[in-house]
């Protein structure tokens, strides 16, 4: 990374973060927190929310620093990890605007905002990414197999840090697909138990 920080969380604690903190009382708190540091690499429990992932928000930045944020979805876990300290994943050809691929021409700095739901979770992950359009085997590598789409180039992202959040305000939703499976689970048991029901009754089952 271009920046050095005392505390991996600097990066979303810069000195006016950290003043506001002090003027609204919640510095102390804060400062003992950032000793230990916000985690910097993956470690199991991101490497089992990336597992689960099929949906994330990825933030880039003008030159100048207009923010923008664009939506990435896949199969789930088609945000790979490389290696401890970097994350990738094929991205697909979509309206052929590039504010995204523009961004990081010019600034490398990137965040990737991944909310769970289902469990009212979310990971905030600060770094910085590169555009990867010259590489096919690396992106046939990342391309979920059977996907329906065009992979047009790879996004590297290099972990500066990342943390969690508390579920506080986080509606609780649930994903199409796993409400279908939740679903026909439980008709398969409802048959199940009519059809036990019927045997004790000596009644003939019902075709369902």
């Amino acid at each position: 990374m271009s920046d050095t920080h005392t505390y991996s969380s600097d990066v979303a604690f810069t000195p006016a973060v950290k003043a506001i903190q002090t003027r609204k009382g919640s510095r102390e708190a804060y400062a003992e927190a950032e000793q230990s540091g916000w985690r910097t690499e993956v470690d199991e429990r991101l490497a089992a929310s990336l597992a689960e992932t099929n949906s994330f928000y990825f933030a880039t930045a003008t030159a100048d620093g207009q923010p923008y944020i664009q939506h990435r979805g896949g199969p789930k876990g088609f945000v790979k990890i490389l290696d401890k300290n970097t994350l990738a994943f094929a991205d697909y050809a979509g309206n052929r605007q590039y504010v995204t691929q523009g961004n990081l021409s010019e600034n490398p700095k990137a965040y990737m905002f991944l909310m769970d739901y289902a469990h009212r979770r979310r990971i905030k992950i600060w770094g910085e990414a590169r555009v990867v359009d010259d590489d096919p085997a690396l992106t046939r590598s990342l391309m979920p197999q059977g996907y329906r789409a065009r992979p047009e180039q790879v996004i590297l992202f290099k972990i500066a840090a990342w943390d969690t959040n508390c579920p506080q305000h986080i509606p609780q939703k649930f994903d199409a697909a796993d409400v279908a499976q939740a679903l026909a689970v439980r008709d398969g048991r409802i048959a199940e138990l009519e059809a036990e029901l019927a045997a004790l009754k000596g009644e003939p089952v019902a075709a369902h």
